[in-house]
């Protein structure tokens, strides 16, 4: 069955039809009088559901249309609130009782379920009731779509960049050098066309510098074409349009025929010619594969460039010829400043002193985007130079100014892709409009909202999690989101919005009524009578701020967002939340009294908030799934948290102390970090009865008030519990100060990723030898010797592998081919009181890119020769060493020798520490 998601595209409409069908199921049969109503309500919502995801394709639907989908919408959340308000009261009356006062309630209870019935019978016969006279009034007031409606030809903006000229564009000339060289420069030798493939956001210039390269190339090819391909091509038209080119034929003489016909008049006539053709705009792989079918792969001397804003597009038209990708950059502040001033003065006017903050301000906006330059630019152009006014433009970039023509072209390109996503990448993008300008937002915590708001659902063998990461990498994939951290395994971190970008999906979620904005001025945002689906604060206030609630209303808000340093909410009008994010917020404990109330709540964000305990009755929140009390002054949870049945990720600090009863929170699959030595047994025990955990962080800290008895019997308890979550889903286990946890053989046959820290160990463990799924590990040794590395190079799985020697090691150590590390990626070797003493043999770790040698004492550079010529798939070599400050130049030289001598010629990240 399809994944029940919420989305922009139909609201709740899924999730509202998943619970229909459950209200249609025998727990609730006895509800007799409204089944008939619910049927048909569903078979009207059906109906419903699949329009609105017809019509989500379309990016200009008719205005009837939109209302109506606006109204459908909306009510859809109504209609879960209420549900979800039913299925709660009739679970509550339903729970079995146990003593003299909750028999009595149970009777009374018994009434109370009479009463739901009819209320839950009323309520959804006047949704039924709203439903179809929403359908009826559309019917009634759509005009009719006559045969011969008619639409404007619209020119696409992009394809006017071949025609800027090249004397009003600035910072483009080292860029087409630099796509110059990689197609001209190169072995004379090579007999396949040469490609670049130019990737980036929209709005980065990308066809202007294509089209820059082909005017300074294309006099030196005989057949040469440029191509714009765009989102839905006409593959006909382009293969007519390509033989028309190459052959001088007038486009309307060429004859249509099949594809495949016109694919092999163009390649019969290419052959043996050299051609230079740019492939502009490719959206999809499927596009890609079939036009690459014109060009000869055979054709010596010949060059291709292709445009593209998806990066896996960008890799395909790589690997297809074997070229390179050029990351298209953002303008620098020098080259922002001058674009801007070139387009508003005249070339000896002196800018205006008191337009220079503003201007800056605007550019810091713009980000180096040169099509966002251009627009607003050409937009100031119109109006007084007067302080005022420019703050204003500022303020208004993409959200109250779509009528202008200059800025709606920028959102219409930039909406470009946006109406390329489907539905649940258009929910997480639109999500991102939360978050305020030049925020920098953690991977993991967007993930989580997400899944808190129902934007992600588990598939097939796949965790919810696991989907999570598939959507935020396909974000990154389309240019939308940007990486600004990439941890050392090359993992994006953490990623940011360009504030163009930030502004159209502003504007969108404005447009849908998807996020309500507080404290940002934005001119479009009229909030009267306005029902707010997901509130964001950024009141940019210090000390206690209060929530505007004038023409806002509250009772149906699905998630609160915080980012502010102090904030009174008033928590208990926010009845049907979902996601609730406070980090950073500083709160006291009374301010989260209430969140006890908020019993449809999914997930919870306290990090960094200063609180000391939780809310005794936090184990109501019977549907919360993610509970983040980190960097707090919590010290014991309380025990009903025990009774957080769908808990599925509880992140705390390693000293919290939990409650007796862990062992029924069988949902969970995150628990970090764990303190071993001050939690009871029975948590121990317990801990090995968790069937579903995968992710897992322990710390180990001796305690003066333990014997040494009770320390042993807690590792062993610790142990064996490990063995049976191994034997059950644990894929990731970080164990910080945890020696001994390591003593004993740990039987995780699921274990994916191991990472060690501060936890030391004499040798490498034999017992590693069985960990066949392991595809990281981080391990600290005092000593390695070669059978150390038989253990490890025998890992079928491994692809990354840290490998820390603590004091020193007795022998040299040979890497080869016999050793093993079939599939290992990258490897990192740490020696802390030693010169390193490592070789790689001929065969030896065949798939290596990245190779990072740390902390490395050396008294000669000769001695900086590890064979690292015998790495075929080398790409970038780190070297921290310890050297005086004489040998430093050698020492660096002697790297850099050793890497110029590869036949990759590896990037050389070279520091020294000095003595």
């Amino acid at each position: 069955m399809e994944a029940a998601l919420v989305s922009v595209v139909t609201g709740a409409l899924k999730p509202v039809l998943e619970k229909l069908a459950t209200l249609l199921g025998d727990k609730y049969k006895r509800f007799k009088g409204v089944r008939k109503d619910i049927k048909s309500l569903t078979h009207e919502l059906t109906a419903m559901d699949a329009f609105l995801m017809k019509m989500s394709e379309e990016e200009d639907p008719d205005p009837q249309d939109k209302v109506w989908i606006n109204e459908v919408r909306e009510l859809s959340y109504v209609m879960e609130d209420c549900i979800d308000d039913f299925m709660l009261s009739v679970a509550e009356k339903d729970t079995k009782p146990e003593g003299f006062i909750e028999k009595m309630n149970h009777a009374l209870g018994k009434l109370g379920n009479m009463k739901a019935r009819r209320r839950i019978g009323n309520e959804i016969h006047d949704l039924k009731k709203q439903i179809t006279e929403v359908g009826e009034r559309n019917m009634r007031y759509k005009t009719r779509e006559a045969s011969s409606k008619t639409m404007n030809a619209t020119v696409d903006r992009r394809a006017l960049a071949v025609f800027e000229d090249a004397s009003k564009l600035v910072g483009i000339d080292e860029s087409r050098a630099e796509i110059v060289k990689l197609l001209t420069e190169g072995p004379s030798t090579r007999e396949q066309a040469k490609l670049v493939s130019i990737v980036g956001p929209g709005g980065m210039g990308k066809t202007t510098l294509a089209n820059q390269v082909y005017q300074h190339l294309k006099e030196k090819f005989e057949c040469r074409a440029f191509l714009s391909v765009s989102r839905n091509p006409d593959k006909m038209n382009i293969f007519r349009t390509i033989l028309s080119e190459v052959t001088g034929t007038d486009y309307a003489k060429t004859e249509a025929g099949s594809i495949e016909q016109l694919v092999r008049k163009i390649t019969d006539f290419l052959e043996g010619k050299r051609y230079f053709f740019v492939v502009d705009d490719i959206w999809d792989v499927d596009t890609w594969d079939v036009i690459k079918l014109v060009f000869p792969m055979t054709s010596s001397g010949s060059i291709i460039i292709t445009t593209t804003r998806i990066n896996d597009v960008a890799k395909l038209c790589r690997s297809s010829f074997g070229g390179d990708i050029y990351g298209i950059r953002r303008l620098n502040v020098v080259h922002s400043r001058e674009l801007f001033h070139r387009r508003l003065f005249d070339s000896n006017e002196d800018f205006p002193s008191h337009l220079e903050e503003v201007s800056d301000l605007i550019l810091q906006k713009c980000d180096g985007l040169p099509l966002a330059i251009i627009t607003i630019s050409s937009l100031l152009a119109n109006k007084e130079r007067t302080e005022d006014l420019w703050h204003q433009v500022k303020y208004s970039i993409g959200r109250a100014l779509e009528r202008n023509h200059g800025v709606k072209v920028m959102m219409n390109i930039l909406s470009l892709s946006y109406f390329d996503l489907p539905p649940h990448l258009k929910s997480c993008l639109l999500y991102m409009s939360i978050f305020p300008e030049y925020a920098i937002i953690g991977r993991k915590g967007l993930i989580r909202r997400w899944i808190g708001e129902g934007f992600v659902h588990k598939e097939d063998r796949y965790t919810v999690h696991e989907i999570g990461e598939k959507y935020f990498n396909e974000l990154l994939n389309r240019s939308l989101i940007q990486p600004v951290k990439i941890n050392q395994h090359g993992r994006v971190k953490t990623c940011r919005v360009h504030n163009i970008i930030l502004d159209f999906i502003i504007s969108k979620s404005i447009e849908e009524n998807f996020v309500t904005l507080v404290g940002v001025p934005i001119l479009t945002n009229r909030t009267e009578n306005k029902v707010v689906r997901r509130l964001s604060l950024q009141l940019n206030k210090q000390g206690n701020s209060t929530i505007p609630t004038s023409g806002l209303v509250f009772s149906h808000v699905r998630s609160v967002n915080v980012f502010i340093f102090s904030v009174e909410i008033p928590l208990q009008k926010f009845v049907h939340l979902r996601v609730l994010d406070f980090e950073y917020c500083n709160l006291k404990n009374h301010h989260i009294e209430d969140i006890v109330m908020l019993i449809h709540l999914r997930y919870l964000n306290l990090k960094r908030t200063g609180i000391s305990e939780l809310p005794k009755q936090i184990g109501r929140l019977g549907c919360l799934e993610m509970l983040d009390i980190r960097c707090n002054g919590v010290e014991e949870l309380p025990a009903s948290i025990v009774n957080l049945g769908k808990l599925s990720h509880l992140l705390a600090d390693g000293y919290i102390k939990f409650p007796d009863g862990i062992a029924k929170m069988q949902a969970l699959e995150t628990l970090k970090a764990i303190t071993v030595y001050i939690q009871g047994f029975d948590f121990l025990l317990g801990l090995g009865q968790l069937k579903n955990l995968r992710n897992l962080v322990l710390q180990e800290i001796d305690v003066d008030s333990y014997s040494d008895t009770d320390m042993v019997e807690c590792g062993r308890v610790m142990v064996s519990s490990q063995c049976k979550l191994g034997n059950q889903n644990l894929r990731s286990l970080n164990l910080r100060n945890g020696s001994s946890l390591l003593q004993e053989p740990l039987c995780i046959v699921t274990l994916e990723k191991l990472i060690t820290k501060s936890s030391a160990v004499t040798r490498v463990p034999e017992w590693v030898s069985s960990l066949r799924n392991l595809q990281q590990l981080r391990l600290e040794v005092e000593v390695v010797k070669q059978d150390d590395l038989c253990i490890l190079g025998a890992l079928p799985a491994l692809l990354i592998l840290y490998l820390e020697v603590v004091t020193k090691s007795n022998e040299r150590l040979r890497i080869s081919g016999e050793i093993g590390f079939r599939f290992l990626r990258y490897f990192i070797y740490e020696v802390s009181y030693q010169p390193v003493d490592l070789m790689f043999a001929e065969g030896s770790m065949p798939k290596l890119e990245k190779l990072e040698l740390k902390v490395l004492r050396v008294a000669e550079a000769d001695s900086l020769e590890f064979g690292i010529k015998n790495l075929p798939c080398l790409s970038i070599v780190k070297c921290e060493v310890i050297c005086d400050d004489d040998d430093y130049g050698d020492v660096e030289t002697a790297m850099e020798r050793a890497t110029s001598t590869h036949p990759n010629h590896p990037t050389l990240l070279f520091s020294s520490l000095g003595w």
